[in-house]
């Protein structure tokens, strides 16, 4: 591979990979996605044990 040809390719994969981030930026900031968002963002306020929260005797901790 000349070096034209591994700049054509590096150049090529840079416009590639940046249309991918902006599209996954978008997805992320959709309309549609705010109800998912909004729900996960209350998920360390709920009562009861999370998972993983356990001590290794299998008590929950308590919580202050």
């Amino acid at each position: 591979m000349s070096a034209a040809d591994y700049s054509t390719f590096s150049s090529v994969m840079t416009v590639v990979m940046l249309v991918v981030f902006l599209g996954i930026v978008a997805w992320a900031y959709s309309g549609k996605r705010r109800a998912q968002f909004d729900e996960a963002a209350r998920v360390p306020l709920e009562d009861g044990a999370a998972p993983g929260c356990e001590h290794s005797n299998g008590t929950a901790r308590e919580q202050s």
